[in-house]
Protein backbone atom coordinates (compact mmCIF):
# COMPACT_ATOMS: atom_id res chain seq x y z
CA UNK A 1 0.00 0.00 0.00
CA UNK A 2 2.97 2.70 1.00
CA UNK A 3 4.35 1.78 -2.40
CA UNK A 4 1.34 2.35 -4.26
CA UNK A 5 0.61 5.82 -2.21
CA UNK A 6 4.23 6.38 -3.22
CA UNK A 7 4.06 6.12 -6.95
CA UNK A 8 1.38 7.55 -7.48
CA UNK A 9 2.77 10.76 -5.08
CA UNK A 10 5.56 10.67 -7.90
CA UNK A 11 3.68 10.34 -10.77
CA UNK A 12 1.69 13.53 -9.83
CA UNK A 13 5.37 15.55 -9.04
CA UNK A 14 6.30 14.37 -13.07
CA UNK A 15 2.79 15.53 -13.77
CA UNK A 16 3.31 18.82 -12.46
CA UNK A 17 6.75 19.18 -14.19
CA UNK A 18 5.68 18.36 -17.76
CA UNK A 19 2.56 20.82 -16.75
CA UNK A 20 4.55 23.75 -15.93
CA UNK A 21 6.83 23.04 -18.64
CA UNK A 22 4.53 23.61 -21.19
CA UNK A 23 3.08 26.73 -19.21
CA UNK A 24 6.43 28.15 -19.23
CA UNK A 25 6.69 27.86 -23.18
CA UNK A 26 2.98 29.36 -23.82
CA UNK A 27 4.05 32.84 -21.89
CA UNK A 28 7.30 32.49 -24.21
CA UNK A 29 5.44 32.60 -27.32
CA UNK A 30 2.62 34.70 -26.75
CA UNK A 31 5.33 37.09 -24.85
CA UNK A 32 7.29 36.85 -28.18
CA UNK A 33 4.37 37.15 -30.48
CA UNK A 34 3.10 40.18 -28.47
CA UNK A 35 6.66 41.85 -28.89
CA UNK A 36 6.60 41.07 -32.52
CA UNK A 37 3.06 42.70 -33.30
CA UNK A 38 4.36 45.65 -31.40
CA UNK A 39 7.23 46.40 -33.18
CA UNK A 40 5.69 45.56 -36.71
CA UNK A 41 2.62 48.50 -35.08
CA UNK A 42 4.95 50.76 -34.38
CA UNK A 43 7.32 50.50 -37.57
CA UNK A 44 4.15 50.83 -40.05
CA UNK A 45 2.82 53.81 -38.05
CA UNK A 46 5.87 55.71 -38.30
CA UNK A 47 5.98 54.66 -42.36
CA UNK A 48 2.34 56.35 -42.72
CA UNK A 49 3.33 59.63 -40.65
CA UNK A 50 5.70 61.14 -43.28
CA UNK A 51 6.73 60.91 -46.81
CA UNK A 52 8.05 63.51 -49.04
CA UNK A 53 9.47 63.54 -52.56
CA UNK A 54 11.13 65.90 -54.14
CA UNK A 55 10.97 65.22 -58.06
CA UNK A 56 11.99 68.50 -59.09
CA UNK A 57 14.44 70.95 -58.18
CA UNK A 58 15.84 73.64 -60.37
CA UNK A 59 18.17 76.88 -59.73
CA UNK A 60 18.84 79.76 -62.18
CA UNK A 61 21.18 82.93 -62.39
CA UNK A 62 20.96 85.64 -65.32
CA UNK A 63 23.72 87.17 -66.81
CA UNK A 64 22.35 90.12 -64.78
CA UNK A 65 22.35 88.54 -61.65
CA UNK A 66 19.38 87.64 -60.36
CA UNK A 67 18.55 84.56 -59.21
CA UNK A 68 16.05 81.81 -58.94
CA UNK A 69 15.01 78.35 -57.19
CA UNK A 70 12.54 76.01 -57.55
CA UNK A 71 11.68 72.84 -56.15
CA UNK A 72 8.34 70.65 -56.96
CA UNK A 73 7.82 68.21 -53.54
CA UNK A 74 4.99 65.81 -53.59
CA UNK A 75 3.44 64.47 -49.94
CA UNK A 76 3.63 60.95 -50.75
CA UNK A 77 2.85 59.84 -47.40
CA UNK A 78 -0.94 59.15 -45.10
CA UNK A 79 -0.91 62.32 -43.37
CA UNK A 80 -0.89 65.96 -43.67
CA UNK A 81 2.88 67.72 -43.70
CA UNK A 82 4.03 71.12 -42.97
CA UNK A 83 7.70 72.26 -44.49
CA UNK A 84 8.63 74.44 -41.67
CA UNK A 85 12.08 75.34 -43.48
CA UNK A 86 13.91 75.31 -46.47
CA UNK A 87 17.61 75.75 -47.01
CA UNK A 88 19.78 76.44 -50.35
CA UNK A 89 23.08 75.80 -49.64
CA UNK A 90 23.33 75.40 -46.10
CA UNK A 91 21.56 79.34 -46.24
CA UNK A 92 17.91 79.47 -44.64
CA UNK A 93 15.38 80.84 -46.94
CA UNK A 94 12.10 82.42 -45.71
CA UNK A 95 9.32 80.99 -47.21
CA UNK A 96 7.02 84.09 -46.73
CA UNK A 97 9.04 85.64 -49.94
CA UNK A 98 8.35 82.30 -51.87
CA UNK A 99 5.31 81.56 -54.71
CA UNK A 100 4.11 78.68 -53.32
CA UNK A 101 1.41 76.88 -56.31
CA UNK A 102 -0.64 74.08 -54.47
CA UNK A 103 -2.93 71.30 -55.88
CA UNK A 104 -3.25 69.81 -59.54
CA UNK A 105 0.79 70.04 -60.79
CA UNK A 106 1.63 67.49 -63.34
CA UNK A 107 5.09 65.92 -61.51
CA UNK A 108 6.58 65.48 -65.04
CA UNK A 109 5.96 69.30 -66.69
CA UNK A 110 9.62 70.34 -65.98
CA UNK A 111 10.23 73.45 -64.22
CA UNK A 112 10.57 77.30 -65.67
CA UNK A 113 12.72 80.34 -64.75
CA UNK A 114 10.08 83.29 -64.34
CA UNK A 115 10.21 86.67 -63.85
CA UNK A 116 8.01 89.22 -61.69
CA UNK A 117 6.93 86.38 -58.59
CA UNK A 118 4.47 87.64 -56.12
CA UNK A 119 4.93 86.28 -52.78
CA UNK A 120 2.08 83.94 -50.95
CA UNK A 121 3.43 84.98 -47.56
CA UNK A 122 3.35 82.32 -46.10
CA UNK A 123 6.08 81.46 -43.11
CA UNK A 124 5.37 77.89 -43.56
CA UNK A 125 4.15 75.51 -46.36
CA UNK A 126 1.00 72.70 -45.34
CA UNK A 127 0.82 70.26 -47.97
CA UNK A 128 -1.95 68.07 -48.04
CA UNK A 129 -1.62 64.17 -48.21
CA UNK A 130 -1.18 63.35 -51.95
CA UNK A 131 -0.77 66.57 -53.04
CA UNK A 132 1.96 68.09 -55.19
CA UNK A 133 3.39 71.89 -54.62
CA UNK A 134 5.69 73.57 -56.76
CA UNK A 135 8.25 76.19 -53.99
CA UNK A 136 9.40 79.45 -56.58
CA UNK A 137 12.31 81.28 -54.64
CA UNK A 138 13.30 84.30 -56.14
CA UNK A 139 16.33 86.74 -54.91
CA UNK A 140 18.75 84.18 -53.65
CA UNK A 141 21.63 85.35 -51.26
CA UNK A 142 23.82 82.30 -51.46
CA UNK A 143 23.92 81.55 -55.06
CA UNK A 144 25.75 83.72 -57.56
CA UNK A 145 26.72 84.34 -61.40
CA UNK A 146 30.03 82.42 -60.25
CA UNK A 147 28.24 79.47 -59.13
CA UNK A 148 26.55 78.01 -62.68
CA UNK A 149 27.56 74.53 -63.67
CA UNK A 150 28.07 74.11 -59.66
CA UNK A 151 26.07 71.25 -57.41
CA UNK A 152 23.91 72.80 -54.76
CA UNK A 153 21.75 71.56 -52.69
CA UNK A 154 18.02 71.86 -51.39
CA UNK A 155 17.11 70.72 -47.78
CA UNK A 156 13.56 70.88 -46.92
CA UNK A 157 12.63 70.57 -43.19
CA UNK A 158 9.48 69.06 -41.63
CA UNK A 159 8.43 68.05 -38.19
CA UNK A 160 9.92 64.83 -38.46
CA UNK A 161 12.92 64.69 -41.26
CA UNK A 162 15.30 66.87 -43.38
CA UNK A 163 14.58 65.77 -47.12
CA UNK A 164 17.73 66.59 -49.01
CA UNK A 165 18.19 67.02 -53.50
CA UNK A 166 21.03 68.43 -55.10
CA UNK A 167 20.67 70.36 -58.77
CA UNK A 168 22.97 72.03 -60.63
CA UNK A 169 22.92 76.05 -61.05
CA UNK A 170 21.84 76.85 -64.58
CA UNK A 171 21.48 80.13 -66.82
CA UNK A 172 18.26 81.48 -66.66
CA UNK A 173 16.56 82.75 -69.80
CA UNK A 174 13.54 85.60 -68.77
CA UNK A 175 10.59 84.47 -70.51
CA UNK A 176 9.42 85.98 -73.81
Amino acid sequence: MRNILRNILKNRLALSTVITTLIILVVAVLLAGVVTYFAINVVSTRVQQESLTISQADIWVTSAGATEAAIQVTNTGGRDVVISQIQIEGQPYDLADAKITTGATDPTTPLAYATGLTATGDTSIVLPSGDTSIIQMPTLGSVSINDIGQTIGFTVFTAQAMYYKETNVQVGVPPA
